[in-house]
C-alpha cells in the first residue's frame, strides 16, 4: 500500500483504532479519514497529536462518504460498542451488526479490501476450543450480548462471502480480515474506566491502595487468581492489522492472540515487576452480574495466521507490561 494511500479508521478516537492511527502515522501513512463519536472529551488527547485528513462524525459517516466520494484503498473498521457489562442486545446490535454491515457494503460497492474487529468472546466458555474455524460459527455460545453480536455479525460477512462464490455476485470486499481480538492492553485506553484492561486497573490499584484485589475463583479446577488469559500487547495487535494491509493473505476470520494463555497472577507480578515492588494481592468475590458470564481460560490457535505469512514474534506477557507500565502508565503518555 502506497504512502499517499486514503485509509479509513473507525473507533479512532478509542483505544485500539488510536493507536492504529497513530502506528499508520508512523509508518508515513497521513492521508487517514478517522471516524468516532468524537463528543467524549476524554477521548480527545488519543488523537489530537494525529496526522490525517479527515475527522467524521461515526453517525455522519456514510452521508460524508456520499457527498465527498474521497476514494478510499483500505478500511480498518476498529469502532464497536465494547462493554460487556452492557446486556441490552440492541444496543450492540446497532453499532456492532448494522453498523459493521453498512460499513462492509461501502467496500464491497467501492472495492476496497476490509480488516474489522471481531472477538475472542464470540468462543463463549470455550466448550468448541479457541480456533478461528469457520465451521464452528453456528455452534458457538457467547456468554454476552457484546459477544453474540461480534459473532452475528462473523456469521454474516460469511455468508454474503458465500454468496459471492456460489452466485457469483460481488458481495463481499475484494480481501476482508474479521481479527478475532483476545485481551488486548496498553497505552491509549486511559478513557475506558470499567473495561480498561485488568494491567491498567491493577496499576492503579498498586499506585492508590499499594496492593491488587483480583477475583476469587468460583469454579472448581482453578484455584483464585489462577484463571487463565491470553493477553496481547496492542503493539502486536497494530502490527497484525498492518501486515494484512499490505500482504493481504486469503480473506476470512483471523485469530489475534499471542497463542500462550496465561493467569491474572502472572499478570500482577509482572507489574510488580516492573515497579520493583513486591506483589501484595487480594482475592475478592467476582461480582454478581458477571459471575456467571466469566470466562476461565481463553487461549488462541495462532496457527492460521502463521500459516498466512505472519512471522514476526509476540511480545511476552512480562515484555509487554514492563513497556506499558515503564513507558506509559507511569507517565500517563498517550501514542
Amino acid at each position: 500500500m502506497k504512502k499517499d494511500s486514503i485509509i479509513i479508521v473507525t473507533g479512532a478516537a478509542g483505544f485500539i483504532g488510536s493507536y492504529m492511527v497513530g502506528y499508520l502515522n508512523e509508518q508515513g501513512y497521513t492521508e487517514l479519514i478517522i471516524v468516532d463519536d468524537f463528543n467524549d472529551p476524554e477521548k480527545e488527547p488519543n488523537y489530537k497529536s494525529k496526522q490525517f485528513i479527515a475527522k467524521v462524525e461515526r453517525a455522519d459517516l456514510f452521508n460524508w462518504l456520499k457527498t465527498n466520494d474521497p476514494k478510499p484503498d483500505f478500511v480498518f473498521h476498529l469502532g464497536a460498542r465494547t462493554d460487556t457489562t452492557e446486556f441490552d442486545y440492541s444496543i450492540h446490535e446497532k453499532l456492532n451488526v448494522e453498523y459493521s454491515k453498512q460499513i462492509w457494503n461501502y467496500c464491497t460497492e467501492k472495492n476496497i479490501p476490509l480488516v474489522y474487529a471481531s472477538s475472542a468472546a464470540t468462543y463463549g466458555g470455550g466448550e468448541l476450543g479457541y480456533k478461528d474455524d469457520h465451521d464452528i460459527l453456528n455452534k458457538l455460545k457467547p456468554l454476552n450480548p457484546y459477544g453474540i453480536s461480534k459473532n452475528e455479525f462473523d456469521k454474516w460477512a460469511l455468508k454474503e462471502s458465500e454468496k459471492s462464490k456460489v452466485k457469483s455476485q460481488k458481495c463481499e470486499p475484494p480481501n476482508w480480515y474479521g481479527l478475532k481480538f483476545f485481551n488486548v492492553y496498553g497505552p491509549n485506553e486511559y478513557h475506558k474506566a470499567r473495561m480498561a484492561s485488568v494491567i491498567f486497573h491493577s496499576f492503579n490499584q498498586i499506585q492508590r491502595i499499594g496492593k491488587v484485589k483480583l477475583f476469587k475463583s468460583h469454579k472448581e479446577g482453578y484455584k483464585d487468581g489462577e484463571q487463565l488469559r491470553d493477553f496481547i500487547y496492542v503493539k502486536d495487535v497494530v502490527a497484525v492489522c498492518f501486515w494484512m494491509m499490505q500482504n493481504q493473505p486469503a480473506s476470512g476470520l483471523y485469530n489475534l492472540g499471542t497463542g500462550t494463555a496465561r493467569t491474572f497472577n502472572d499478570l500482577v507480578k509482572a507489574i510488580y515487576s516492573a515497579l520493583d515492588k513486591e506483589p501484595v494481592i487480594e482475592y475478592i468475590d467476582t461480582p454478581a452480574d458477571i459471575r456467571e458470564k466469566y470466562q476461565y481460560f481463553t487461549e488462541a490457535d495462532m496457527n492460521k495466521l502463521k500459516t498466512a505469512g505472519y512471522s514476526k514474534g509476540f511480545y511476552s506477557l512480562e515484555q509487554g507490561v514492563k513497556d506499558y507500565v515503564k513507558n506509559f502508565l507511569i507517565t500517563q503518555k498517550i501514542y
